[in-house]
């Protein structure tokens, strides 16, 4: 424990000596003057996981005073965005029926804004945060998440796959460093394309202030806009797409006892993802009793209400390449049960409840453990809260600085 605490903070003063209040150059240029672009195109939409990724690491180079210019597909600016494009869901998909490999057509025109971009503004560095890298003469980070297309293709649109088989392969070759969220990824990355170690660097992600413990009257105009009593849901948020595995979490909640499923309904937030089709008789009745809410997208105002009001999250995705949403539950003080596959037992640790993601039985017990054991309760609460202040966007941010740094110094 004593080295790991070590490592992390050499790394953290690394970072912070270049920073531009240090005396550390990025190659031949100061820092302050260091010409970053980060592409954000994932900020266009309602922020899922990569949206959330990239808007927040924004957010704290800036605080850093590293001014990154922002590719946003039609424009570059310095600006961040805090609200999607009015629209650009129904926009995507009626592209997607009405142009033939619309991925391969998309992304021309997006090359096409790119380049002319990093021309116009002098693009030193370039930091790719989704996956795969636009040309780009100079030295190039790239974010890979997760390894999903590789090991859940069925989970994906076919055209997404193909898209990024055709592209990884180039990307991990020609990007002078590789970023991921957890050790497991990075461990997958490097046995899948042979990356040698000292190309790709572990920084895991945080959690943002607004995610904290609420009380009740904290909670009540949020909860009830959506019809909530404070801590009397079972709460889960994911994109509804198979990989999350929600019809598992929708089967054991069926097993709890009824009584149980009228008090202490269970609700879901996330948009509507790929492939995913919920709805059976079973569900259609609990929805019509209202014991299963089905919210869809809600702003990201409400969100960290929405986990301080409940009394247990539950997260039992088949894989994921940090786990984010159970992380902001842990900071909201609720209990959580997730899965022990993948990243989630780097992120949850003993703080949470591990479980096979398939085994509704067991979700279902430990459903009712977190429900009617206070003492269980509370132990976890605190457990997690304390776990969750080894995260942060500022402690991922600066690690992420060292990383250019050293692309830079390699370049």
């Amino acid at each position: 424990m004593e080295a790991d605490l070590k490592f992390r903070d050499s790394i953290i003063r690394a970072a912070h000596d270049a920073l531009p209040h240090g005396k550390n150059e990025f190659a031949s240029a100061p820092a302050r003057e260091l010409r970053l672009g980060i592409n954000c195109v994932s900020m266009l939409s309602p922020l899922t996981g990569i949206g959330q990724y990239t808007f927040n690491l924004v957010q704290e180079l800036q605080a850093l005073h590293l001014s990154p210019w922002l590719f946003y597909g039609a424009d570059w600016r310095r600006e961040v965005r805090t609200q999607p494009v009015p629209g650009i869901g129904v926009a995507k998909n009626l592209i997607k029926r009405l142009i033939p490999r619309s991925y391969v057509a998309s992304r021309f025109l997006l090359q096409r804004g790119f380049s002319r971009g990093v021309q116009q503004h002098r693009i030193q560095l370039y930091h790719e945060p989704s996956f795969m890298l636009y040309r780009f003469r100079g030295p190039a980070v790239v974010t890979i998440h997760d390894l999903s297309w590789l090991h859940y293709a069925e989970t994906q649109p076919a055209a997404r796959v193909r898209e990024l088989n055709r592209m990884m392969p180039a990307t991990v070759e020609s990007a002078a460093h590789i970023v991921v969220a957890s050790e497991f990824i990075r461990q997958e990355v490097i046995a899948q394309f042979g990356v040698s170690e000292d190309r790709i660097s572990t920084t895991a992600l945080g959690v943002a202030k607004e995610f904290k413990p609420r009380d009740a009257a904290q909670c009540l105009s949020t909860l009830k806009k959506y019809e909530l009593g404070f801590g009397h849901y079972i709460l889960a948020v994911a994109t509804l797409e198979p990989r999350k595995n929600l019809g598992t979490l929708i089967a054991a909640f069926a097993q709890l006892p009824a009584a149980l499923r009228r008090l202490y309904p269970l609700v879901i937030v996330g948009m509507r993802g790929w492939g995913e089709s919920l709805m059976t008789d079973g569900l259609q009745q609990m929805i019509a009793r209202g014991e299963v809410r089905l919210t869809g997208y809600v702003p990201q105002k409400d969100l960290p209400t929405l986990y301080a009001g409940a009394r247990l999250f539950v997260y039992p995705s088949l894989y994921e390449g940090f786990g984010l949403p159970p992380l902001e539950a842990m900071a909201c003080g609720v209990p959580v049960i997730v899965s022990k596959r993948a990243s989630l037992p780097e992120v949850v640790g003993n703080a949470g409840i591990l479980v096979e993601p398939m085994d509704d039985s067991a979700i279902a017990q430990h459903m009712r453990a977190l429900i009617e054991d206070d003492l269980l309760h509370r132990q976890l609460s605190a457990a997690g809260q304390q776990r969750s202040h080894l995260f942060s966007w500022r402690k991922c941010a600066l690690e992420t600085v060292a990383v250019y740094q050293q692309a830079m110094n390699q370049s």
